[in-house]
């Protein structure tokens, strides 16, 4: 304390309080000085996320059969379903039978008038009302030969391929039953204005990766007057489906996209969506969503998120699935 300051009670007090006022100045610039001369605290890395998937070593893979196939590039375009059903042989053979026996009919009275016609004016000619009879019945069994063309026609459609051509072995193949015929309608407006050439069909009820059956023989047919829409008729090869059978049918619509397909062994189901495992890298197994809106009779056909020849685990992603869900699961 300096000497001034020595002395009497009220003199210290005066001279401590002037002490204080000098000293917080310098405080407050320590404060400062020390605040300004700390280096910045540098930002603390963020850890690395973890990779997603499954990573297992390869005696891991081996153990638990898992099978990798690469995804395969492919074609394909969006299609539309509609439903069919084979027509039964009987109701072919019957117009088939009429039609045969219409025509054989006819072919006998037309000889008759022939031959009366070829004996007029010699002795052997038939009596004027004869003659007449033979000219009415010709006529008659010639309406019936049309009748029963017109008949086949109406029900099978004008441009069926046996048109003009009754003796086609196309149709007596569909009589005998050896080929069959399916009567095809898809929803109204399914279409659009484009008329299939090709119709991929499947069985009702028929599991994903079951093979379906090809048409390409298509013609119009008569409206279904049960659904609104357009029908066909389509050929199928004797054991392609059974008389009276229900189909799927799918035609495609619009331009074919690239992509790949997905094998239906490979696609496991979690939170109510669709997913396959793809090795990233060798033991590193990550699961990806995908589209299963266009199946195939391989699998599904994948338009993004899978590239051609991705390695995709298509035995034992189950497994995966479990071991992702709960990591202490063992990959066997």
């Amino acid at each position: 304390m300096p000497a001034s300051c020595r002395g009497s009670l009220p003199i210290v007090a005066l001279c401590a309080a002037a002490l204080g006022v000098a000293f917080l100045p310098m405080a407050g610039c320590r404060q400062a000085t020390s605040g300004a001369e700390a280096p910045p605290a540098e930002a603390k890395e963020q850890p690395a996320a973890e990779t997603e998937g499954v990573a297992l070593k390869p005696e891991e893979i081996e153990r638990a059969g898992i099978v990798l196939t690469p995804a395969a590039a492919t074609l394909h375009a969006p299609e539309t379903t509609g439903y069919a059903v084979v027509i039964t042989r009987e109701a072919i053979a019957q117009a088939v039978a009429d039609l045969t026996s219409a025509a054989a009919v006819e072919r006998q009275s037309r000889s008759a008038l022939a031959r009366g016609r070829g004996l007029a004016g010699t002795p052997g000619a038939m009596p004027i009302e004869s003659q007449e009879a033979v000219e009415r019945q010709a006529a008659v069994d010639h309406a019936a030969l049309v009748l029963a063309e017109r008949r086949l026609s109406a029900t099978y459609g004008r441009n069926a391929p046996w048109q003009d051509n009754y003796q086609s072995p196309l149709l007596s193949s569909l009589a005998s039953g050896e080929t069959k015929l399916a009567r095809v309608t898809f929803p109204l407006g399914a279409l659009g204005v484009a008329t299939p050439t090709t119709l991929r069909l499947t069985h009702l009820g028929e599991t994903q990766g079951g093979k379906s059956f090809t048409a390409t023989s298509l013609w119009s047919a008569p409206a279904d007057a049960n659904i609104p829409g357009r029908s066909f008729f389509a050929v199928l090869k004797g054991n392609d489906a059974g008389e009276g059978e229900r189909l799927l049918a799918h035609a495609p619509v619009g331009a074919a996209a690239a992509g790949v397909v997905v094998p239906s062994s490979a696609v496991v189901i979690s939170g109510g969506k669709y997913w396959v495992y793809v090795e990233q890298k060798p033991g590193l197994f990550v699961r990806t969503e995908i589209d299963t809106s266009m199946p195939t009779d391989d699998g599904y056909f994948v338009k993004g998120g899978i590239a051609a020849g991705a390695k995709i685990v298509t035995a034992s992603a189950g497994l995966l699935l479990a071991h992702e869900m709960n990591p202490s699961t063992e990959a066997d």
